[in-house]
């Protein structure tokens, strides 16, 4: 059987995408802080284990990881999806504490859960695995509004790159996923912002198709990688717009 480890598993597109995974016939390790909504996961599912963390503590992650491939026996898949959209405004009405948050979340959250997913793929035996980050249309271009987002995903598309460039030696394959706009939590809170100042929401798709994809990247053989994939509500203004 194999194996991922989903990090925002809890809720969203996390919650969605391990839920794709384990109707798979994958195990599938759900990591987030919500331990009641990762308790009623495991419940529901036969191969799902509950790992309950922050992404931003490297010791409660690296105990998560070691109780997962204690289960699973190996780690074929990371999806690296926490996180987090901030605060909006101007750059000059951000509070730093509001980026420091972001940053911490988005960027070292997923640089630890990386960090830990080469470590474990590279030791295995067979050798190899697959990372798939999180990233967003925000990677691309950026939604007004929303500077501390925007940078952490341009963030990710880096690390994306380099972990691609890295992991060849090791059969390590990574590809990042930038979805806009599943109808999720988040997106309905920043759409009824929207609303509220007057502004059209944005067009948005049933969360199942980014799962969907995300499932689709992970099942390839790991001689073949989707790099890079966009999935997008088809009313959405696309890259090169806001």
């Amino acid at each position: 059987m194999k194996s991922i480890l989903v990090t925002g598993a809890s809720q969203g597109i996390g919650k969605a995408t391990a839920e794709a995974f384990l109707q798979a016939g994958w195990r599938v390790g759900v990591l987030a802080r919500s331990a009641d909504k990762l308790a009623a996961l495991a419940e529901t599912y036969e191969h799902a284990i509950a790992l309950e963390a922050d992404v931003t503590d490297a010791a409660q992650m690296e105990r998560a990881f070691d109780h997962f491939v204690a289960q699973s026996g190996r780690l074929d898949a990371l999806f690296n999806n926490a996180g987090i959209f901030g605060p909006a405004g101007s750059i000059d009405d951000v509070d730093l504490s509001g980026f420091d948050q972001v940053l911490n979340v988005n960027v070292r959250g997923m640089f630890i859960a990386a960090q830990l997913a080469f470590a474990q793929m590279r030791r295995q035996d067979p050798q190899g695995g697959r990372i798939i980050n999180n990233g967003s249309l925000a990677a691309h271009v950026p939604r007004e509004g929303a500077v501390c987002y925007t940078l952490s995903k341009h963030a990710i598309t880096g690390l994306t790159r380099s972990l691609s460039l890295d992991g060849r030696a090791f059969d390590i394959a990574c590809g990042q996923i930038d979805i806009g706009n599943a109808a999720t939590d988040m997106v309905s809170d920043l759409n009824a912002r929207l609303v509220a100042e007057g502004k059209e929401p944005n067009p948005t798709m049933d969360v199942q198709d980014a799962a969907q994809s995300v499932l689709h990247m992970a099942a390839l053989p790991l001689s073949a990688n989707v790099q890079f994939m966009t999935v997008m509500a088809t009313k959405m203004p696309f890259i090169g717009r806001g």
